[in-house]
């Protein structure tokens, strides 16, 4: 059966938001690092609906499905009856989006990882290991709980 998390959950600090300007009126850019995995992440976030700012904490996982059984989903959240995985482990903000790139550093033993959801940019960028069950083309779900 497939992992339900194709990148499991992390806690991730908030070192710095829109550095290179804010370009849109309810996105910011922010920048951080992850506490357990040595892994950084570039993320643009709707902050008209989900504010954050430095020194906040999140937890984020990346999932191929909100099926809290494992199960592929259609790639429509829907407010269904049926529990998500969102429900489950209270999860905030929900994107869904689509991996777009992989590249791979073999000298720093890095692999970065691109996604775009709805025109909204991630990089996450990590240990290969941390990272491996992301497929390129692959539909994702992006999910943040803030700590």
């Amino acid at each position: 059966s497939m992992p339900l998390f194709v990148f499991e959950e992390d806690t991730f600090d908030i070192k710095d938001i829109d550095k290179e300007g804010k370009f849109f009126e309810k996105v910011s850019r922010i920048e951080c690092r992850s506490e357990n995995y040595e892994t950084d992440l570039t993320l643009d976030v709707n902050v008209n609906i989900y504010p954050l700012e430095i020194g906040d904490k999140f937890s984020l996982a990346l999932s191929s499905t909100l099926n809290s059984d494992g199960t592929p989903d259609d790639g429509y959240y829907n407010q269904s009856s049926h529990e998500t995985i969102a429900d489950k482990y209270n999860f905030e903000y929900v994107m869904h989006g689509k991996v777009f790139k992989c590249e791979t550093s073999k000298a720093a033993n890095r692999i970065a990882v691109f996604a775009s959801f709805g025109g909204l940019l991630m990089k996450l960028e990590g240990e290969p290991r941390n990272l491996n069950e992301i497929v390129l083309d692959e539909r994702v779900y992006l999910l943040l709980r803030k700590l």
